[in-house]
Order: structure tokens, then sequence, then C-alpha cells
């Protein structure tokens, strides 16, 4: 008879399965790019997102969670999340995948420095230097004394900062509101920017058969992904759950490699080790923190 799974090998199962859907995403937006832009990808997922979400909470008889007391947060945070998602949207066409995912990683040092004026917390000593060692990746990876700065680079940069309020936003609203309040509020709000954005000009493009499944793949890749996530830490500590998240790099640099003839360049991946560990460094201070006290 088999043993069970442990929860450390679950969370890394769940943590595989948003590692899937996160690439799985970047490859379908670059994909239908060609046909749609940014804000008629963001008003398309959007769309799919509120079905999915209102879908979920009336059939759970969950759908009482979602309130409006704290809606001006709401509607902060998701401009915030709506710029980054599109500027991410747009790097994904101007540079090579894995610079766009090194970039990510960089979101919890933002967050670091934001933290004390958004969420008064307080930035330690080894905080601060966690903070020099990542942005040390992260000149790594955008290495401006050779190449300079790209649109996409700057593209990039920014949806990362932008990500970093995003999450700052959200880990204020979990004090008080429910995932599925948050989530519905994400999908709601961002198709009405979507829609806004989008039809401005009286010209929506419909997706054609070619690209229909490349929005579906979107629309439910970052609902899937943030669900896994959800799920691994409820099984195992982030210090678990974050280093097989880390796997996304040489994951979307191979797909990039194989189907996009982009190199595989080694200061992307020793930049975003770089980053990581500052990232590690910092989430493993923090629970060490919350163990002592």
């Amino acid at each position: 008879m088999s043993q069970p799974l442990s929860n450390t090998v679950k969370a890394a199962l769940w943590m595989m399965g948003a590692v899937v859907s996160f690439s799985a995403m970047a490859v379908a937006g670059r994909e239908m790019s060609f046909q749609l832009d940014t804000f008629e990808i963001m008003m398309y997922r959007s769309i799919i997102g509120v079905i999915i979400v209102g879908g979920f909470g009336l059939a759970t008889g969950k759908i009482n969670q979602i309130k409006t007391a704290r809606i001006g947060l709401h509607f902060w945070r998701n401009i915030f999340h709506f710029i980054g998602q599109n500027l991410w949207f747009s790097a994904l066409t101007l540079i090579p995948l894995a610079h766009l995912f090194a970039f990510e990683f960089s979101v919890p040092i933002w967050v670091t420095l934001a933290a004390p004026f958004l969420l008064s917390e307080k930035l330690s000593r080894l905080r601060v230097t966690a903070v020099f060692i990542g942005f040390t990746g992260i000149l790594m990876v955008t290495r401006p004394w050779t190449a300079g700065l790209s649109i996409g680079i700057i593209a990039a940069a920014l949806s990362a900062i932008c990500f970093a309020a995003t999450s700052i936003g959200t880990k204020n609203l979990t004090r008080t509101e429910s995932i599925l309040c948050i989530l519905f509020w994400m999908t709601l709000l961002q198709l009405i920017f979507g829609l806004i954005c989008a039809g401005y000009d009286g010209d929506i493009a419909l997706p054609t058969i070619d690209t229909i499944h490349w929005v579906i793949i979107v629309g439910l890749g970052g609902l899937l992904a943030h669900s896994c996530i959800t799920k691994a830490l409820t099984l195992a500590p982030a210090t678990v759950v974050l280093p097989v998240d880390f796997t996304r790099l040489p994951i979307i640099a191979t797909i990039g490699m194989l189907f996009y003839n982009e190199p595989l360049d080694i200061w992307v991946i020793l930049g975003a080790v770089i980053i990581f560990s500052s990232n590690y460094v910092n989430l493993w201070a923090e629970t060490r923190k919350k163990r002592i006290d």
C-alpha cells in the first residue's frame, strides 16, 4: 500500500501547477499579441475571470462574501494591477521571455522598500542588505552599460513595480476580505478598465478561430496560478514554496530557446539567481523573526 504524500510534496505539486499556468499564460499572450492589443487581451481575460469567479461564488453559496466595504482600496489595487499587467503583456513581445520572468522575481524587493511606508513594517539591516543584493541581480539581468535601456526592459521593470503595489494592496485586503471577494473585484474592475481602454476608439477586435484558445488559456492561467499558489501556502511555509516557483525561469528560458529562437543568456540566469537569493534571505529572516516572537 502506497504511503500518502506529505504536505511538502503536495505543496510542491501545487506550485508546479502555478509554474505551468504562468508559463502557458506567457506563451498564449505572445501568440495572440499579433492580433489583439494588450487592452483587448485584458478585457477578454477578465470576462472569463468574472464568469468563473462569479459562478464559483454562486455554486458554493459563498457569493455573500463579496462586499463593498473596502471598494476604494480594491479600486486602487486594481488600477496598479491593470497597468502592470498591460506593461507585462507589452514586454512579452519586446524582450526574451526569460528577461521578463527574471524581472518578476524583483517584485518582493520593491515590496520590501515600500513596506515601511505603506504597511508600517520595519526595514531591518538584513532587509536592506537583501535589497542591495537584489538590485545587483537586476543590473546583471538588464546590463544597461552594454545594451542600454530598451522600451521592453523599462516596461518589464515598471510592471514589477506595479505588481509590488498590487501585492501590498492584496496584503492589506486579506486582513478583512476573503480571497473570493478580492478575485471578484479584481476581475470585474479590470473588465471595466479593459472595456474602456479597448473601446475608446470604437474598435474592439474579436478573437478569431486562431486566437480563441489562446484567449481561454490567458483567462484561465492567471486564476489557476494564483489558486495553486494560495493552496501551496496552506500546505507548506513560503520558504518551501518559493524555490519551486523559481523553476519558472529555466522552464520559460527553455521555451524561449526552443520555440522563439531566444538565446539562453547566462547573465540573465545568474542575475535571477541573485534576485532569488535576496528574496529567500529576506523571507528566511522574516520567518525566523516570527518564530522568535
